[in-house]
């Protein structure tokens, strides 16, 4: 699917797979003889088919039987193999030169010119996706896992020079989105470049994170563009210094019995203060920089 030559859809049988089981006890270095499950659908099929075929083999063997080399089909009502056709010797698998079948020989300007036309395939774009933008090679893996995942995801970081953090909101918060309302990438109300313009509003300190979450579901219900969201919705973080300070003392006034707690080395009663101040500015003081005021008054 990566570079559009199969949808990969199994059900509709755009892409099928065989499989070859064979057992032997525990010990013995001789392979033991395979038995060949043709033409599966999905991958749940391919599981139940192996899983059948192996513990039947067993079970054949435990009981003095033999194995015979053969082609089975996996019958996904019964969840069990039924077999074909036996296979002996090479002639049964009808091997012989196609005379009509010239050799082919392809020229290395030819495939060179070929390979020039691929797009970017996953392994080299993880690598570069961990090199351009800093993310981890778990985070690669998912983020190419489909082309358009991880053409949405390169576009929103190019939006905000925030390869990292772009990465985050991708793999968090839009894909729980998408999930809940069972859909794909392609699908989605929120645009690379709409999250780029979040995630660059979280990182010039213009939003929180609790605060973008509110962002993004005006984004998500087409409430039109982030700062336009920002401003209708008054959701801008408060990173005022003296408008900080002043809610601060208001809440160490009202709270003086957790001033003593932590003044007394009581550090839970500092998260306890830190909740008040973020509840008095509703959600929107800026958290590190609350953080540091509210440390440096309990300590002077």
């Amino acid at each position: 699917t990566w570079i559009g030559i199969c949808d990969g859809n199994m059900q509709e049988g755009s892409f099928r797979v065989d499989a070859n089981v064979s057992v032997r006890p525990v010990g013995q270095a001789e392979f033991g003889t395979r038995r060949e499950i043709k033409n599966l659908n999905s991958f749940k099929f391919l599981q139940q088919a192996i899983d059948y075929e192996v513990r039947w083999q067993i079970e054949t063997l435990e009981d003095g039987g033999r194995i015979e080399q053969a082609t089975v089909l996996f019958d996904p009502d019964s969840g069990e193999t039924r077999m074909m056709r036996s296979k002996e010797d090479a002639h049964d698998y009808r091997y012989f030169p196609d005379p009509d079948l010239l050799p082919v020989k392809l020229d290395e300007d030819w495939i060179e010119q070929v390979r020039a036309t691929l797009p970017e395939l996953p392994a080299a774009m993880q690598a570069r996706f961990q090199s351009e933008y800093g993310v981890s090679p778990y985070d690669a893996a998912v983020l190419t896992g489909s082309r358009a995942l991880a053409d949405y995801f390169e576009a929103a970081a190019k939006a905000c020079g925030q390869g990292k953090l772009a990465a985050n909101w991708v793999m968090g918060e839009l894909s729980a989105a998408l999930n809940k309302a069972d859909l794909n990438i392609e699908q989605s109300p929120v645009s690379a470049a709409h999250l780029g313009a979040l995630v660059a509003r979280i990182h010039d300190g213009t939003l929180s994170g609790k605060l973008a979450k509110q962002v993004f579901e005006g984004l998500w219900e087409g409430a039109g563009e982030v700062d336009a969201i920002i401003e209708a919705r008054g959701l801008k973080q408060m990173s005022d210094s003296g408008e900080l300070e002043k809610i601060i003392d208001d809440v160490m006034a009202a709270n003086a019995k957790s001033v003593e707690e932590f003044r007394a080395g009581k550090e839970k009663a500092f998260n306890a203060l830190i909740g008040q101040v973020m509840k008095a500015s509703k959600g929107k003081a800026n958290p590190a920089q609350v953080n540091d005021l509210l440390k440096r008054k309990l300590q002077g």
